[in-house]
């Protein structure tokens, strides 16, 4: 886990499929909640092609689907459950929560011992606007102080984890630099995040500037958030050598515009994508070996 595999293959890479985000609502669109539902969403995208799943837990109670667990419990039973539907799968849990308190997110991973955690890597003003001129929402601050950092990367070294950092801007991707210079991490695993309002947009042209503010030889992926204007930024990330991510968390629409019938079609034209740049989707097991 401490240093960069020495002999992966750039024509390599890796998928993670993000099964079914924070709030977005079951009623509404085709997201698992339940451990059965994520299982067999995983499968379908393990079977595509997928390596790693990236992994919210929800509200198990009748109507409330749409909301975030941080039952330990909760993540355990569905963590087991995707294990037992995917041999030899990567789990990737989420980590994130608005405030400083992360009690929660820290008793799921010491209880469901993922091979990966999302460490979100920075606070950020988490905004929308609509084209009222209103706010989507209230603004809020995700708060992500150096602190709630350490405390995270703490409990991933006593629990054999490795942290996956999200940058939602240029200077949070830098900064995961400088966590590695004064000792918190080696080899940072960077997530680019793109596509959040009030975050990097899902450009192309800002996507090829970005691995120069990286480590050298450092592994990274892109999660793109939005419709058509994603699906471009997919291909110039499989062109450059990232790793790639999909799923029902990040986009409902297929590159054609039409809507996904769940993630393992999203997983299937994210494969067709790096095929025809030339990458090869590795398998779990070699997936282990490059991200672990």
């Amino acid at each position: 886990m401490s240093v960069y595999p020495a002999a992966a293959d750039p024509a390599e890479v890796v998928i993670t499929c993000a099964l079914t985000g924070v709030l977005t609502n079951p009623a509404q669109h085709p997201v698992p909640v339940t451990p059965e539902q994520m299982a067999v969403s995983a499968r379908e995208a393990y079977d595509a092609g997928a390596s790693v799943m990236h992994v919210h837990f929800r509200a198990q109670q009748a109507g409330r689907g749409h909301l975030p667990s941080w039952d330990p419990a909760v993540a355990l039973e569905i963590a087991e459950a995707i294990r037992a539907a995917c041999p030899g799968v990567l789990l990737n849990f989420t980590t994130g929560t608005i405030g400083r308190d992360q009690q929660g997110a820290l008793a799921c991973l010491r209880t469901g011992r993922p091979e990966i955690a999302a460490c979100n890597a920075g606070s950020l003003n988490y905004l929308k606007v609509r084209a009222s001129g209103q706010w989507a929402w209230p603004p809020m601050l995700f708060e992500n102080p150096l602190e709630k950092i350490e405390e995270l990367l703490a409990v991933c070294r006593e629990e054999g984890i490795r942290p996956e950092f999200e940058c939602f801007d240029v200077g949070i991707l830098r900064s995961v630099g400088m966590f590695a210079d004064v000792g918190l991490v080696t080899a940072p695993n960077y997530n680019l995040v793109m596509g959040v309002a009030s975050g990097m947009p899902a450009d192309a042209d800002l996507l090829a500037l970005l691995p120069r503010y990286m480590k050298p030889r450092a592994l990274w992926q892109t999660t793109l958030i939005g419709r058509d204007e994603i699906w471009p930024v997919h291909r110039k990330t499989a062109e450059l050598g990232g790793h790639l991510r999909t799923g029902m968390e990040d986009t409902f629409y297929l590159p054609g515009g039409e809507r996904a019938s769940g993630n393992g079609a999203l997983v299937e034209a994210l494969v067709g994508i790096a095929e025809e740049a030339g990458r090869k989707v590795v398998s779990a097991q070699r997936a282990r070996e490059i991200f672990l």
